[in-house]
């Protein structure tokens, strides 16, 4: 997938654990990403953890590029299978997923919403995708406000073994509407 942006073009490549998880390590201990629950990881955990979503047929991960530089990770996930399994009754069509902005020093204005929009399209191309499915930390209001921005009604507060979570999901009619984006 490549997606241009006013921020640039946003490309996706498949994550490569052993190659990548240097890199990933630097951005999911760094204290922006303090809600990635990664905070003490070592390499070899990252290493690991990334090794086992490559391994898993229902979780899957890529690395997002902005102008060809690694700037953002994407997993999506089955929730039928991993992360809500119990939580809520998934339907036919449902993704699960996550990402992550890498910290910057240099921020760029409207970076993250351009990564989510793209994260987003890149789900609903897939046909089968029907409603993504998140589930945020409910103390996180930047990624509340960023999923508001592309569509996502809140449902409701759901306790997972490692964190209050905000509930939510978006259609594709919602992304369209709330983005102006076709998928």
């Amino acid at each position: 997938m490549s997606t241009p942006t006013t921020v640039g073009a946003l490309t996706l490549r498949p994550l490569d654990p052993l190659r990548d998880a240097e890199l990933l390590h630097t951005w999911v201990t760094h204290p922006k990403a303090a809600f990635w629950m990664m905070q003490q990881a070592r390499l070899e955990d990252v290493e690991r953890a990334y090794m086992e979503i490559a391994a898993d047929e229902h979780h899957h991960a890529h690395l997002g590029l902005h102008d060809g530089v690694p700037a953002f990770l994407m997993e999506w996930y089955d929730p039928a299978h991993r992360e809500l399994v119990g939580l809520y009754e998934p339907r036919p069509g449902d993704v699960g997923m996550h990402f992550l902005v890498a910290p910057t020093d240099r921020p760029v204005r409207g970076f993250t919403r351009a990564v989510i929009t793209a994260v987003m399209r890149q789900l609903f191309e897939d046909p089968a995708t029907a409603r993504v499915v998140v589930e945020p930390d409910v103390d996180n209001k930047a990624v509340h406000a960023l999923n508001e921005a592309v569509g996502f009604l809140p449902e409701r507060e759901i306790q997972k073994p490692e964190k209050k979570a905000l509930l939510s999901f978006c259609t594709r009619d919602r992304f369209l509407a709330a983005t102006g984006v076709a998928a």
